[in-house]
């Protein structure tokens, strides 16, 4: 093993899944059809939010901002991934592994939260309908929005100076598909045992607390919709919302493991693929899940790809503008 001291202007290299693989060409393709699958599903679904009038609504405001934020996410990773393999070049700086992990911790925890906040708003939308258009007023909406990436930026910074301010001599090789906080401290020289119980606590803050309001909004959301006197309306409930949970449980299933089981649990195939999930399985298959399901979404889908192919004239409405 070569020792070594990681500085400002010195490297590191990314050992990810690719390179442990048997299959290293098929999973490389796999992960490339993925990536494409994410850039075009969520690309058009904030197209057709975005173009469609009848899709400003609070709830597919959320849904374009979680396209958005799957977009960004797996941009950060897969790209760097799948050139490192294909040039034979793992190696990435001191300055990149700190931007990688940063944008991905600010990214990945500002969609932790919303996730929280798509399922409050699931919550006033079936136990709460008639005040509906009062308490999801678009500037409640933007708040959320601004909340999640506010406060994901500001955790995601602090994480990033202080991880990033160790010295790493035990080896240049981190066992990750990309700079994530858990393979890096197992690089440090010092003793790192209370910064991992912060990134443990912190891993609390933003995933299970969220997880749990997430927990308790549906648990109310089906006893309402249980005693619902429409089995339309029911159908219609339980449609919206498993789709809402299908997403969570992908996502919160793995960062749960990296962040929250202690590091006795872990091992570096495991982690690598659970990080894949997260940041490149679940980003392409999100919009699939919600708008397959979704008929409202697969009918404006079909609007605007119709109208555009006919060269038609579409008049643009501001997403700013919900509709009561």
């Amino acid at each position: 093993m070569e020792f070594w001291n990681a500085t400002l202007g010195s490297g590191f290299i990314l050992v990810g899944i690719l390179d442990g693989s048997g299959f290293p060409e098929l999973l490389c393709a796999t992960i490339t059809a993925l990536y494409t699958l994410s850039l075009i599903s969520n690309g058009l679904l904030l197209l057709v939010i975005t173009m469609d009038a009848r899709l400003h609504v609070p709830m597919y405001f959320l849904l374009g901002q979680l396209s958005l934020m799957d977009l960004l996410l797996t941009s950060v990773i897969t790209p760097k991934a799948i050139m490192n393999y294909l040039l034979k070049d793992n190696t990435i700086s001191f300055e990149g592994c700190a931007l990688q992990m940063f944008l991905e911790l600010a990214i990945g925890g500002a969609e932790d939260l919303l996730l929280a906040f798509m399922a409050y708003d699931r919550y006033v939308a079936i136990c709460h309908p008639l005040n509906y258009t009062i308490l999801m007023r678009p500037i409640v909406c933007w708040l959320m929005v601004a909340t999640s990436w506010i406060l994901a930026v500001k955790i995601a910074l602090v994480l990033t100076i202080t991880t990033m301010n160790y010295s790493f001599c035990k080896s240049r090789e981190i066992r990750h598909l990309f700079c994530e906080i858990p393979p890096l401290l197992e690089l440090a020289c010092a003793d790192t045992s209370s910064y991992e119980l912060v990134v443990y606590l912190v891993g609390v803050l933003m995933l299970v607390l969220p997880l749990t309001a997430i927990f308790f909004s549906y648990a109310w959301i089906l006893f309402t919709v249980f005693h619902m006197p429409s089995n339309e309306g029911r159908k219609k409930a339980l449609v919206t919302c498993s789709s809402h949970m299908t997403v969570v449980g992908m996502y919160y299933g793995a960062l749960i493991v990296i962040y929250v089981l202690p590091s006795s649990y872990h091992n570096p195939k495991q982690d690598n693929i659970l990080s894949v999930f997260y940041t490149i399985v679940s980003p392409a298959l999100n919009p699939l899940i919600y708008s397959l399901r979704n008929k409202k979404v697969t009918e404006a889908l079909r609007r605007v790809l119709g109208n555009i192919c006919c060269h038609h004239n579409i008049k643009r409405v501001p997403i700013l503008h919900f509709q009561t």
